[in-house]
């Protein structure tokens, strides 16, 4: 019997890889990425946010690209691999939330087109209306 999967959504991860190794990511891995630009010993600021979310198309693929990119200043890459069995809708949705999360920072935000996951402005509760009997209401 195989062993139960760590995580539900993420296969493999691969974080703060330096730069020059982007060609070892296997061709066809598919999930969720950021480009990191090292600032000091253990610092690694977010300046991209991206995602392989279909099957031809890889992580590697965008990386490649990335790296002809003069506009990127980034030093290194993390890679979040998604199982098989994730829908491309999953890996998007995850995206979306990552970027979300990253929309206001001064290094991620300067990069990311869609700054903003468009599906959460359709669920999402409004300060004025978080209050603790209306969170639990579903949508």
């Amino acid at each position: 019997m195989p062993a139960a999967a760590k995580c539900r959504l993420i296969k493999r991860v691969a974080e703060f890889v330096p730069r020059a190794l982007w060609k070892n990511v296997p061709d066809g891995t598919r999930g969720i990425y950021t480009l990191q630009k090292q600032d000091g010993r253990n610092v690694f600021n977010v300046v991209y946010v991206g995602m392989a979310g279909g099957r031809q198309a890889g992580i590697w693929s965008r990386l490649e690209s990335h790296n002809r990119s003069k506009i990127k200043k980034w030093t290194h890459f993390s890679v979040f691999e998604v199982h098989d069995n994730v829908m491309p809708e999953d890996v998007r949705e995850i995206e979306g939330l990552l970027r979300h999360l990253y929309r206001k920072t001064i290094y991620a935000n300067h990069h990311n087109k869609q700054v903003r996951h468009g599906p959460f402005t359709k669920i999402r509760v409004r300060q004025v209306r978080l209050r603790k009997e209306e969170w639990g209401e579903s949508v």
